[in-house]
C-alpha cells in the first residue's frame, strides 16, 4: 500500500492564502514544473486553474504539452527552452523565457520560419545566481533584438539565489538593486510596457515590498516556504504512506541490512518498509537518521535503505505486520525529514517514484 495522497483543499488553503498576501495589482504565477513538485500534475494544474490562476511556470516544453494535453487553457511559461523543444512552444501555444543570446537567436529564426508575428516572450536576467539568464550588460542588444515584430515581450524577471536568507543579506541587496536598475531602463523605453516579478515562495514572505507586477510561487502552493515559521501558515498538500511488510526479532550481534548497516547490540524488533530509493527514499537517511510514524510513535531507520524497502526499529512500537506507516504528510514533515537527510523538501517531493499510487482527494 504505497500511496502518495494529494489534498487538494490543503492546495486551496495555500493559494488563498498567498493570494491574500499580494497587493492589488500583483498576479500570482503557479510554478508547477517537475509533476507539480512531484504530485500530481492535472489534478494540481486543473484546480488552480478553477481557483483563478491566469499563468502557469513550466520547466520545459514537455511539461507545457502536457499541460495542453490536459485541458490547461491558461497562459503557460516556459522557464528554461531548450532547442530541441522550440516547435513544442510554438504548437502548444506557450510562451518562452529567453535566457540567452544563443536560445533568443534560434527561436527567432525558428518564428521567422513559420511566418509568425508578435509570439509572446520573457526575457531572464542573471543578476547574481548564475544558472541562467542574460547579463544586465545584455541589455542594449536584447532591446535591440526585441524590436523585430516576431516577439510580443510579456515580462522582464529575475531569481533571488538566497531568497529564504535574512534580508540583510549583501547578495539579496546586489540582486535587488541590478534588478530594479533593470526595471528602471525598461520602463524608460516607452513603447516596451512589460511586466516585472522577482520573488519565489520564500521571496514573497521575505521580501513583500518587491512584489512587482508578479510572484512567481511553486513550493509553497504545496505547503513549504524554506522556514519553519513560514510553513506554519502552509498546509502540506502531500502525504506519503505506506504499511508494514514484515517484522522480524532480531538477535544480539545479528545485523540489519546490507553492508553490516546497522549492528544489533540487544534483541531488536525490526519492521520492514515496502518502499526503497527506487521510490525515492534517500538512501541519506538510513542509518538512524531518517524517521517515520507508526501508530503514533516514532520509529527510526536503522541499516541503509535498499532499492525496494527500508527496516525501522520498532522495538516499543506495539504494532502488526499490514499497519500503516507515515513517511511525511501532516503527521510527519517532509522538511524535518529533510533535514534528516541533509537535503531540503524539494529533493524528497520530486523524487517520489512512479510506482507510488497518488490518490487525490478534494
Amino acid at each position: 500500500m504505497n500511496q502518495l495522497n494529494i489534498y487538494l483543499s490543503n492546495l486551496e488553503h495555500n493559494y488563498k492564502f498567498l493570494k491574500g498576501n499580494l497587493n492589488s495589482g500583483t498576479n500570482l504565477i503557479a510554478v508547477v514544473k517537475a509533476s507539480a513538485y512531484g504530485s500530481a500534475l492535472p489534478a494540481i494544474t486543473k484546480r488552480l486553474e478553477k481557483l483563478g490562476v491566469n499563468t502557469f511556470a513550466v520547466a520545459y516544453s514537455n511539461e507545457g504539452k502536457i499541460l495542453r494535453k490536459n485541458g490547461i487553457k491558461s497562459r503557460i511559461m516556459v522557464f528554461y527552452p531548450q532547442p530541441s523543444g522550440l516547435d513544442d512552444i510554438i504548437e502548444n501555444k506557450l510562451e518562452a523565457c529567453l535566457y540567452s543570446v544563443n536560445i533568443l537567436k534560434k527561436f527567432h529564426e525558428k518564428l521567422t520560419f513559420k511566418k509568425l508575428r508578435n509570439f509572446p516572450v520573457h526575457i531572464k536576467y542573471n543578476t547574481g545566481l548564475n544558472r541562467l539568464g542574460f547579463k544586465p550588460s545584455c541589455f542594449d542588444w536584447i532591446i535591440n533584438q526585441l524590436k523585430d515584430d516576431a516577439f510580443t515581450l510579456k515580462s522582464i524577471y529575475s531569481h533571488l539565489a538566497v531568497s529564504q536568507a535574512k534580508k540583510e543579506i549583501e547578495l539579496n541587496k546586489k540582486q535587488i538593486e541590478s534588478f530594479l536598475k533593470l526595471r528602471d531602463k525598461h520602463i524608460a523605453i516607452s513603447e516596451i510596457n512589460p511586466k516585472f516579478h522577482l520573488l519565489n515562495s520564500s521571496g514573497l514572505f521575505n521580501f513583500p515590498e518587491f512584489q512587482f507586477d508578479a510572484v512567481r510561487c511553486g513550493i509553497a502552493l504545496h505547503g513549504f516556504a524554506n522556514r519553519s515559521e513560514w510553513d506554519k501558515q502552509l498546509m502540506p498538500v502531500a502525504e506519503l504512506i505506506t504499511s508494514i511488510s514484515q517484522i522480524h526479532l532480531v538477535k544480539k550481534g545479528e545485523y540489519v541490512g546490507y553492508d553490516f548497516g546497522c549492528k544489533v547490540n540487544e534483541e531488536k524488533k525490526i519492521a520492514t518498509i515496502p518502499l526503497g530509493h527506487a521510490d525515492g527514499i534517500n538512501r541519506k537517511l538510513g542509518n538512524q537518521k531518517g524517521k517515520v510514524l507508526i501508530n503514533g510513535k516514532i520509529a527510526t531507520i536503522v541499516g541503509n535503505i535498499c532499492m525496494d524497502m527500508f527496516m525501522v526499529d520498532v522495538t516499543k512500537i506495539s504494532c502488526s505486520e499490514g499497519d500503516k506507516v507515515y513517511v511525511f504528510g501532516n503527521e510527519n514533515s517532509v522538511s524535518d525529514l529533510a533535514q534528516s537527510a541533509d537535503t531540503i523538501s524539494y529533493e524528497l517531493l520530486t523524487a517520489i517514484g512512479p510506482r507510488v499510487k497518488r490518490v487525490i482527494y478534494d
